[in-house]
């Protein structure tokens, strides 16, 4: 994508394309144009995810992909400005209000996977910080993108959450490409991935134990 003199869709390219994030210097309001743009950007790029995924029954949620997008965006800023900003944050960082199923958690994983790093930033900046705490309620909900981030996910029932076999393929192998110890050593995903590595677990993931129920 070309860049859009917007900071909020010029920060989304960016960050999709090399993995950095530019800081302004004031919080924009971001338009009703710029979500617009954003939506379409988000279609676009679930579409091409989806080739990886092979599933043509999940369409890409764009109002929860603009949700995320903005999530992330206004979390990056905030790292920086944070003057007069606390009586803004429950606007600047709203709860979710859509219908959580497979396609708005992959749609809002095109942003919320780089929410992780934005955490740990903000965390050597001022680990008392009551943004975090929102962030990561934001990743508990959505926690696909928080996949190698220490979360607190003991009252989920695993087979339920991973009953869709799409989003359960594409949980696991986000677990072994994070080698997230803490979530593959719950004994129903630790068995599911253990059936997947076969005879070839040596390979995949030596040091993994295996979990007896």
């Amino acid at each position: 994508m070309m860049e859009t003199k917007s900071p909020f869709l010029d920060t989304l390219f960016l960050l999709r394309k090399d993995e950095c994030i530019t800081i302004f210097s004031d919080l924009k309001e971001i338009s009703k144009k710029e979500e617009e743009d954003a939506a379409d950007y988000f279609e676009m790029e679930f579409e091409k995810e989806r080739l990886e995924f092979l599933s043509d029954q999940i369409d890409c949620d764009k109002e929860t992909a603009v949700w995320a997008a903005k999530i992330l965006y206004y979390s990056a800023q905030l790292y920086l400005i944070r003057e007069n900003t606390a009586k803004d944050l429950n606007k600047l960082i709203p709860k979710f209000k859509g219908t959580k199923n497979v396609s708005s958690i992959l749609s809002a994983d095109l942003s919320l996977r780089f929410l992780p790093q934005t955490i740990l930033a903000l965390q050597n900046a001022d680990s008392e910080d009551p943004l975090i705490k929102m962030l990561e309620i934001v990743l508990q909900q959505f926690h696909y993108s928080g996949i190698g981030y220490d979360l607190d996910l003991e009252n989920i029932n695993w087979e339920e959450e991973l009953k869709d076999k799409t989003y359960r393929k594409l949980y696991l192998e986000r677990i072994v490409e994070k080698k997230a110890y803490q979530l593959a050593e719950i004994p129903f995903i630790n068995k599911l991935l253990i059936a997947e590595f076969g005879m070839y677990k040596e390979v995949f993931w030596r040091e993994l134990k295996i979990i007896e129920n």
